[in-house]
């Protein structure tokens, strides 16, 4: 990677200098927009005690479900626990700690921390178990907690397409919690279907500029179903 050239060859390179205690920013939600790649290679590194920030935890054998496995994350914020029954029962014995976060809240508190604000004022939350020992200020009239902002070691993202400068495209769904991942890492690394030359995107249609991202990686995906249902 030299200059603007944002491309690396290898999962190695994309992922080089992360370390255990590490915090990690992950788009996607459920099994779609999925870092999956750059997830495997974090798990064959064999890097633990993670930090870990997503909606979800994948599910059972796949996306983030793989560093469950070999106990790589220590703790995580996110929405829910979902189908990944590993991860629900590391939870009730305490193996992980989870930080519930509304999903709102967590995308805000990742575009927070690419913004440089330290920590916002929320509604949501306020009065339940989520706002236990947050501080409270009340605007007109409604009182709010206050969360603060997330920032990652690294941000693992994945995009549709980019150009070797690193500017960014998500298709539809997949855009999800990654562009707020992408302006919160310390270093962020985006792994895409397609990477093509500069100015053959639409530059309107470019959701993270270049300026966020500092390593762009081309994989193939397996792009699961998460759930299907069809006739019997």
């Amino acid at each position: 990677m030299a200059g603007f050239d944002k491309r690396v060859a290898s999962y190695e390179e994309a992922m080089e200098g992360i370390e255990d205690g590490m915090t990690v920013l992950a788009g996607g939600f459920g099994l779609c927009g999925i870092p999956e790649n750059l997830i495997a290679e974090i798990q064959r590194r064999g890097v633990k005690d993670l930090t870990v920030a997503s909606n979800n935890c994948g599910v059972d054998g796949f996306g983030l479900g793989l560093l469950l496995e070999k106990r790589q994350i220590s703790k995580i914020y996110a929405s829910y626990v979902g189908e990944n029954a590993l991860f629900e029962q590391q939870m009730l014995n305490d193996e992980i700690e989870v930080v519930l976060t509304p999903q709102g809240t967590l995308a805000e508190r990742m575009r927070a921390g690419g913004a440089g604000i330290p920590a916002f004022y929320t509604a949501t939350g306020y009065g339940t178990p989520i706002g236990d020992g947050k501080e409270v200020r009340e605007f007109g009239g409604r009182h709010y907690i206050l969360e603060e902002a997330l920032v990652g070691d690294f941000a693992i993202v994945k995009g549709w397409k980019a150009d070797r400068y690193g500017n960014v495209m998500y298709r539809h769904t997949a855009q999800n919690f990654n562009p707020m991942a992408a302006t919160a890492g310390r270093i962020t690394v985006v792994e895409v279907e397609e990477i093509v030359e500069p100015g053959e995107m639409d530059p309107s249609q470019i959701h993270t500029p270049g300026i966020y991202v500092d390593r762009i990686i081309q994989g193939s995906f397996e792009k699961r179903i998460e759930k299907r249902t069809v006739r019997s």
